[in-house]
């Protein structure tokens, strides 16, 4: 198993603080009745920082016109939407709400060269409220691609409090199935595809990165609000 980089500080500051209270506990509790006990949560959160950092291996979609998810998680909104920070356009909005059992590490989902990239400082209202998008912290990064450009934002949550990007330079290249960042904690990705992508998901679904496939792009099938 691989733990992502960017996270070795955050599992880091996990153990420096649980691993002296199962030590305290140990030493100075010698009833194990009330000792074990009490170590089961220390202990559990420093397993669990491993597990939740993973860096898993995946096996992605071919295709050039195929959209995979960035991210793990469950589809909780599908809808045709005016984009107002980049693409000034009508789009297809395709988000996915991540929970803390997915795993948070995010994928490029297509072959494209990166043509924006911009941080936002916000807010933390919890990422599955349709205003978190607009609202909370996030990073937004735009993709040209030979069947449009599109762009996918990635938010933080009630609990996350750092976003990781790798979209920098403008004009990098980038391919499908690689790792474009991660996002710490609970999070939502929003994806806006160009109006004539054909959806292959649908309200409720689980995916996941690289495997699941969002979109086919220019499958000229539109949404209706």
């Amino acid at each position: 198993m691989r733990i992502q980089k960017d996270c070795y500080s955050t599992i880091f500051k996990i153990w420096i603080i649980c691993a002296p209270i199962v030590f305290l506990i140990m030493r100075f509790i010698p009833y194990p009745y009330i000792s074990y006990p009490l170590c089961i949560l220390p202990v559990f959160m420093m397993g669990f920082s491993l597990f939740f950092f993973r860096v898993p291996e995946r096996t992605t979609v071919p295709g050039n016109n195929v959209m995979t998810s960035v991210a793990d998680g469950k589809v909780v909104i599908i809808d045709k939407v005016f984009e107002n920070e980049y693409l000034k356009k009508e789009c297809i909005q395709v988000s996915v709400y991540m929970d803390f059992f997915n795993v948070h590490v995010n994928y490029w989902p297509i072959d494209g060269n990166v043509t924006y990239y911009k941080y936002h400082p916000g807010k933390y209202m919890l990422a599955f409220l349709p205003k978190a998008s607009e609202l909370n912290e996030h990073s937004s990064v735009a993709m040209e691609t030979p069947y449009g450009e599109i762009l996918f934002k990635q938010l933080a949550g009630t609990f996350a409090r750092r976003i990781v990007t790798y979209a920098e330079p403008i004009g990098k290249a980038v391919i499908k199935g690689d790792q474009c960042g991660v996002i710490k904690f609970g999070s939502r990705i929003d994806m806006f595809l160009p109006l004539d992508s054909d959806i292959k998901v649908q309200l409720g679904d689980c995916v996941k990165a690289c495997e699941t496939v969002i979109a086919e792009l220019g499958g000229n099938k539109n949404i209706e609000k």
